[in-house]
């Protein structure tokens, strides 16, 4: 994995496209990704992308373990039915979800269009709904991985801790807030890293359903070094763009860990 970064690295300040020997330009791509317009709008697409999608793909995957972690009827079938679409392949859920909000033969987008949410176009589609469905798709494929680490967080909290929290008078809010949610510190950051990591680098789920679409309002900063490098053969100024995104990952994930570690608590 190290050499390909090192390449990487180097091709980042050479004007290279594969057919034309490699040229040096030193710091231009950098200063040209400054500018570009389509960096902007992936930049944007990948924020949105991330602000949106973590935060409630952990708390969701949080309230589905809390719940699926209590004695409730048909605990291992939901389990696996929230776990299962994490493992289905990536072609048959774009496939599937392209029938579901298709808008005249959808099972989804008929029941959107009896709440009023009506899309003649599809979600797909639609450049203000489509951001939307890539989101929802992205929350739910991802969803039951997560809950899975957090059933493994709960169940290894001991029991003790729970019984002695009740005989002092503790409800159910006050024994979350101080015995699980303390003790989940740990998932919480390796789950939160990992997702972030992940909405920020989203690419192949996007890019079966939308292809960037429409209107570039689905392109990602992964799905553009993807366009610009081996579409358009500036594989120099991918590279560029590759890095940037590197370096925001790594600062994104030192700071989650800072704030998390913190906060790590051990009875």
């Amino acid at each position: 994995m190290l050499w390909p970064m090192v390449q990487s690295a180097y091709l980042s300040f050479m004007d290279y496209n594969r057919i034309q020997p490699a040229q040096w330009v030193g710091l231009d791509n950098y200063r040209e990704l400054l500018t570009d317009p389509a960096v902007g709008n992936a930049l944007r697409n990948t924020l949105v992308y991330a602000v949106v999608v973590t935060p409630v793909t952990v708390g969701l995957a949080l309230a589905l373990a809390l719940l699926l972690n209590r004695a409730i009827f048909a605990r291992g079938l939901v389990r696996t039915a929230v776990f299962l679409p994490f493992i289905v392949s990536l072609g048959i859920v774009a496939i599937a979800w392209a029938f579901l909000l298709d808008p005249n033969i959808g099972l989804i987008s008929h029941w959107l269009d009896g709440l009023g949410i009506v899309s003649t176009q599809g979600w797909l589609s639609d450049p203000q709904l489509a951001m939307p469905a890539v989101m929802v798709v992205g929350i739910w494929k991802t969803v039951g991985f997560y809950m899975v680490m957090y059933l493994a967080g709960l169940q290894s909290i001991p029991t003790e801790l729970y019984e002695a929290a009740s005989l002092d008078g503790a409800g159910p809010w006050t024994r979350f807030r101080n015995v699980t949610w303390p003790l989940l510190s740990n998932q919480t950051m390796l789950i939160s890293i990992m997702a972030a990591i992940a909405t920020l680098q989203a690419f192949d789920q996007i890019y079966v359903m939308t292809h960037g679409g429409p209107y570039f309002r689905t392109e990602t900063l992964v799905m553009l070094v993807y366009r610009v490098g081996f579409e358009d053969l500036r594989l120099g100024y991918g590279s560029a763009i590759s890095w940037v995104l590197l370096l925001g990952v790594f600062v994104l994930s030192m700071l989650q860990w800072g704030y998390f570690r913190k906060r790590a608590v051990t009875y």
